[in-house]
């Protein structure tokens, strides 16, 4: 952790507020209090949640407490989430004071403190491996693009390239680097004030959806639902104890692209000298100092596992996010402060119905062309309180699990669209093999097909086939439904059923 150090010997000299020059900066580290409202992603649709890659945003109010003086003076928030629309940010509680605001996309990073003191005086530490003797000089740093030259009182060289353990100690942190993401504003004061501010801002690298489980009724006519609001951080920043809430729906919104902070490493090059080891000096440093190179960057981490479904018997009292209407969409807010931290999900109850009734039924949507295939298995049911239901379903994924044998089982995953209240609600979890669809074209009587259904499982299936709206049925009877001529049959445990249907 050589290089480390140079952060290290930095942050220890560093007095808080200082700078090298200008207006006098004033940091506030972190909020005291935290909001978020987190919007989904509409084009994700029903893809997974990918921590790397969220498409959705949310808006967060962050409350601080500042002391501000008399006069022009940097305000600096610190902590602020990486993905900050700066052009979104609204600074309430300074009234006129405000003149300019500012995102600092500059890290503070080893490559970009020597950077910034280019030209400049450093103190360089020298540490003998044979004997441990350490020796200090200053220098001053030449160069920093193709490695980094230091000029000394012996004349010029490239750092790590003396066989010698070697730290470069700044005195003081430049105003303009920061370790965390900062927003900072100018400000000016007739007098010095002392105020809660409250700084409002959207960001990126969020999303939401709704994970639901649903468990079956012995008997297959009901099912006990349940659902979990996750909300997904792809940021650097967390937010700790926050007000959260999540919005369903769609809003239009065009997405604005913003650039993480900049965290430059250091460039380690030594020319070739005459050494002891068969190993050149150059690919010495690079291999050895690598570890401490990339810790002080942005560490590119594996998402987290998929949050774990509720237990069997989930228990009552649990916290559970409360619906309420806002314009066209709908609000979950959370009733306790959540910690949404970095790069991860987070759970909440979202719903728990008991006793949700629905229909098993098999569905297949005809081509005209001879095929042998199974069919999806559908569950079917109305959102009305009639049926169990009776609330808006945010769009999500749905595990659907059974009882076998005293132990629950997975029976298939399906998803559930955006629904309101009396809509109807279809979601597709397994196909059934059981129950196949032959159809054959009848070579005798064109545009003529013959489609037989087979079922092996030992109970009747009902089915229902979707044929396009110019067929007709010869000898029976179809249904137009949505578009199309709907063929609904039952058909008998272990037995077949037929259809012969013309094209015109």
């Amino acid at each position: 952790m050589r290089l480390l150090a140079l952060l290290l010997g930095v942050s220890l000299a560093a007095p808080a507020g200082a700078q090298l020059s200008g207006a006098p900066i004033v940091t506030s580290p972190a909020p005291d209090r935290v909001a978020v409202t987190v919007y989904r992603n509409p084009d994700r649709g029903l893809e997974p949640l990918n921590l790397q890659w969220l498409g959705g945003y949310a808006l967060v109010s962050e409350t601080r407490r500042v002391s501000l003086p008399a006069g022009t003076s940097e305000l600096r928030f610190e902590g602020v989430t990486a993905g900050i629309v700066p052009q979104s940010a609204i600074v309430n509680g300074l009234g006129e004071a405000v003149l300019e605001k500012n995102r600092d996309a500059r890290l503070l990073s080893p490559g970009a403190l020597l950077d910034a003191y280019l030209g400049e005086r450093l103190t360089l530490r020298r540490t003998s491996r044979a004997t441990g003797q350490v020796r200090t000089q200053e220098a001053i740093v030449r160069a920093t693009a193709d490695g980094v030259v230091l000029q000394t009182e012996a004349g010029f060289e490239a750092l790590r390239c003396t066989g010698l353990n070697e730290t470069l100690v700044a005195p003081i942190v430049p105003a303009d680097l920061s370790a965390k993401p900062t927003l900072s504003v100018r400000v000016r004061s007739p007098q010095a004030v002392e105020r809660d501010v409250t700084l409002s801002y959207i960001t990126n690298n969020f999303d939401w959806q709704a994970d639901y489980v649903g468990d079956l009724s012995p008997d297959g006519r009901t099912l006990k639902l349940f659902a979990w609001l996750t909300l997904a951080n792809g940021d650097d920043t967390g937010l700790v104890n926050a007000d959260t809430n999540a919005v369903a729906g769609k809003l239009n919104r065009e997405r604005v692209y913003v650039e993480r902070g900049e965290a430059k490493p250091i460039t380690l090059n030594c020319w070739p000298s005459g050494t002891t080891s068969d190993i050149p000096l150059e690919v010495m440093a690079v291999s050895q100092l690598s570890e401490e190179i990339m810790v002080t960057g942005s560490r590119v981490m594996a998402p987290p596992p998929p949050p774990p479904p509720p237990p069997a018997a989930e228990r009552g009292g649990d916290v559970m996010a409360s619906e309420e209407r806002l314009g066209d969409v709908r609000l979950y807010r959370v009733p306790i402060q959540v910690t949404v931290a970095a790069r991860s999900q987070k759970q909440i109850a979202l719903l728990r119905q008991p006793s949700v009734k629905f229909e098993s039924l098999l569905r297949l949507r005809v081509a005209q062309y001879p095929f042998e295939q199974p069919l999806e298995r559908v569950l079917v049911t109305r959102n009305r309180r009639a049926e169990g239901l009776g609330l808006p379903l945010p769009a999500g994924k749905l595990a659907l699990f059974g009882t076998r044998q005293g132990r629950r089982v997975l029976l298939g995953e399906g998803s559930i669209d955006d629904h309101t209240i009396g809509e109807k609600v279809e979601i597709k979890v397994a196909t059934a093999t059981g129950v196949r669809a032959v159809q054959v074209h009848e070579e005798e009587r064109r545009g003529q097909y013959r489609l037989t259904l087979t079922n092996d499982l030992p109970s009747a299936q009902t089915v229902e086939i979707e044929l396009p709206l110019e067929a007709r049925a010869v000898g029976g009877k179809l249904v137009k439904r949505d578009g199309w001529m709907l063929w609904k049959v039952r058909v008998p445990a272990n037995g077949t059923t037929q259809l012969r249907y013309r094209v015109n």
